[in-house]
């Protein structure tokens, strides 16, 4: 096997220490909501995951708030174009999110609202990684949408609330993601 060359590693960071830095703001601060969501009703043994999976998401996220204060005015991808394509793909994310909920709500499925929107955060975070030019979020688009993809056979499967199984790996994959970013935001220069 051979090793991870060191520019490979790299080449998965954000150019731009505020965006690396922002990015662990906003991935640790909705790691925190998913993990929130989970604990609708976990299995009591998960409590204790959540509770330390939502303090390091928070903190994670502070770390990167204090980061990008640092960094505000340097360098960032974001420009008209950047911003408008970044805001049509938010706009269609929540347009989706809203129409699904609403057809699980009607139809009498609302449990399964969690795990629509979780699908829906993944598949719409792989143009975002394209439109930050910030690859490491692919990673986290693939994690989180796979998380979606298992949580109802593994919600049936084991007699679980789906919001507990869908909230913890999506919890726990952003919550990836804002490390790795907090962490690309201190060393990136």
């Amino acid at each position: 096997m051979k090793p991870i060359r060191a520019d490979t590693v790299l080449a998965m960071f954000s150019d731009h220490v505020r965006d690396a830095a922002m990015t662990a703001v906003i991935f640790g601060f909705f790691a925190t909501v998913w993990f929130g969501w989970a604990q609708e009703n976990p299995p009591p043994s998960w409590r204790r995951l959540l509770v330390a999976g939502t303090a390091i998401a928070g903190l994670t996220a502070a770390g990167g708030l204090a980061r990008a204060l640092l960094h505000w005015s340097d360098g960032t991808v974001f420009d008209d174009a950047t911003g408008r394509a970044f805001g049509i793909v938010v706009g269609v994310e929540f347009a989706a999110a809203a129409i699904g909920a609403g057809v699980l709500a009607a139809t009498g499925r609302a449990r399964w609202t969690p795990v629509w929107i979780a699908f829906v955060v993944g598949v719409h975070l792989f143009p975002v990684a394209v439109i930050l030019e910030y690859p490491a979020i692919h990673v986290v688009a693939a994690l989180v949408t796979a998380a979606s993809l298992v949580a109802i056979p593994v919600a049936r499967a084991r007699s679980l609330t789906p919001s507990a199984v869908v909230g913890a790996g999506s919890g726990a994959s952003l919550t990836l993601g804002a490390v790795f970013s907090l962490v690309a935001a201190l060393v990136v220069s």
